[in-house]
């Protein structure tokens, strides 16, 4: 079998300190949202703090709808974790891309999240977070590129 070639996928494996602060702030977001929801607890106002920290929770119900559409809270990490899962490096390089208005990289990414019909359904509530996020000032950086 070739190793050669083979993607390596935006912040697959990186600390959670090492995230440029747009896509920490998310990470914060999505960790606490799974947590809610493994407890039993209402996961809106956990997604809802960490946002207004950083002055967008105006983009908290958009992400509580792409996280509840994707339906993959058991493929992300809890907060303590050290490294990001590979699920949640989809997620960040999905809303990245999204964001950037590159629709059709997007729903790659959030295709490895979810089939085709939830995947295409995320792509409203991330373009709505990549708006908000945009209008608070806060870029994402552009996942498959190093220099963005």
């Amino acid at each position: 079998m070739t190793t050669r070639g083979l993607p390596h996928w935006p912040w697959n494996g990186a600390a959670p300190e090492d995230l440029p602060p747009a896509e920490a702030v998310l990470l914060e977001a999505c960790r606490a949202w799974v947590e809610a929801t493994r407890e039993g607890r209402a996961p809106l106002p956990a997604l809802r703090l960490p946002m207004v920290t950083e002055g967008v929770e105006s983009a908290a119900p958009a992400l509580d709808a792409l996280l509840r559409g994707l339906a993959c809270p058991g493929s992300m990490g809890c907060r303590l974790c050290p490294r990001l899962t590979p699920a949640e490096g989809a997620l960040l390089m999905g809303l990245g891309l999204a964001q950037r208005a590159t629709r059709r990289e997007a729903l790659a990414a959030f295709l490895r999240l979810a089939p085709p019909g939830a995947a295409y359904a995320a792509m409203g509530p991330a373009l709505a977070v990549g708006m908000a996020m945009r209008r608070a000032g806060l870029l994402l950086a552009h996942p498959l590129r190093a220099n963005s």
